[in-house]
């Protein structure tokens, strides 16, 4: 609010057309935003915690990591989506590691936008820098857990 005012005193024009895009931005990503909890508020209402602990909890072990990560992939939403799904799958039994690691995929890898990514920057290295990611996204998943089990 602080830098918004001081922005509105040196350039009110500037500052209004900012506003009303960012809010046009956001007036824009709000359905897709409900259509997702929705349908994740839907999905973890008819599963059951234990089922979901089964799937994606902790004792689903690398199996669940690596299939956390491919949903990841798979998926497609907003970073602030990801993170608020993330804390309702760990309310309802999943795992630190599955969660990081479909946090981090949801983030790095978007399987819906590889032709479009290869036009720009070549089959080969969109190839190289999904693979990267995915490992790197497993990896992640592992870390996290065990850094919270030493702290």
């Amino acid at each position: 609010m602080f830098l918004y005012i001081i922005s509105y005193k040196k350039d009110k024009d500037k500052t209004k057309q900012a506003f009303f895009k960012g809010w046009k931005s956001l007036t824009n990503m709000m359905p897709q935003f409900l259509g997702i909890i929705i349908v994740v508020g839907v999905t973890l209402a008819s599963l059951k915690p234990e089922t979901i602990s089964s799937i994606l909890g902790s004792s689903s072990g690398a199996f669940g990591v690596v299939l956390s990560a491919v949903l990841g992939s798979i998926a497609m939403m907003p970073t602030f989506v990801a993170f608020s799904t993330g804390d309702m799958l760990l309310k309802s039994g999943a795992g630190l590691a599955q969660v990081a690691a479909l946090i981090s995929t949801l983030t790095l890898i978007g399987i819906i936008t590889i032709p479009m990514e290869a036009k720009y920057i070549g089959k080969r290295a969109t190839l190289y820098r999904n693979l990267v990611a995915f490992i790197f996204s497993i990896i992640v998943g592992f870390l996290i857990q065990e850094v919270v089990e030493i702290l």
